[in-house]
């Protein structure tokens, strides 16, 4: 399994297993599995679907998210001119959550 190169380092707040890739029509679904943790939720470190995920500093849309699993679908061009091209069955990636999630946690600590 490959390695993050250190992409999204700056940001990450936790990673993930590349646990499936998969064709659809050229473009690529790529699976993110991750360790859930009911304390990271309650702050808002979780997947919505069409919700926004950050993938080694790639900002991209979840599709399909599971209590500890997302997809997200990878145009030919993003793949290529993008780390993407170098992630495979198994490499470790790093994450970033929707900040969304993070302030709807915050609000909700204030009430």
């Amino acid at each position: 399994a490959q390695e993050s190169r250190g992409l999204g380092d700056v940001y990450k707040e936790a990673t993930a297993i590349c646990s499936a890739i998969e064709d659809a029509n050229g473009s690529t679904y790529f699976t993110f599995s991750y360790e859930f943790d009911k304390e990271q939720a309650s702050r808002g470190y979780f997947t919505v679907d069409k919700g926004s995920v950050t993938v080694n500093g790639v900002s991209l849309t979840v599709v399909s998210p599971t209590r500890d699993s997302f997809k997200v679908a990878i145009i030919p061009y993003t793949k290529e001119h993008t780390n993407f091209c170098a992630i495979e069955l198994g490499s470790v990636v790093n994450l970033e959550f929707d900040i969304i999630g993070k302030y709807i946690a915050c609000m909700n600590s204030l009430a």
